[in-house]
């Protein structure tokens, strides 16, 4: 019985940690406009797989002050974005 139950964690952190792989995915994207201000960034964005979202131009808030550098009108980027707080915002970008 102890084994089954290992069994069962480890299946549930695989799992757990695939999921989060996944949620790392990056994705291509133009930037539009950036609002450093108010910490946001309008960007032109291919399909954003791991939050099930065709592409489109769309706000993103910026997690990170830091990110903002990285944001320059024009530029092509690849950007992970997620759920936080209930807020669509870049994670990362590189």
């Amino acid at each position: 019985m102890k084994s089954l139950v290992k069994l069962t964690l480890a299946a549930t952190l695989a799992l757990g940690t695939a999921y989060g792989a996944l949620a790392q995915e990056f994705t291509k994207g133009t930037v539009k406009k950036v609002d450093a201000k108010a910490k946001k960034v309008t960007l032109i964005h291919e399909e954003l797989k791991s939050l099930e979202m065709p592409a489109m131009t769309m706000v993103f808030r910026v997690q990170d002050e830091a990110l903002m550098e990285k944001l320059k009108e024009g530029a092509n980027i690849e950007f992970v974005a997620e759920r936080v707080g209930g807020k669509l915002t870049v994670t990362q970008v590189k």
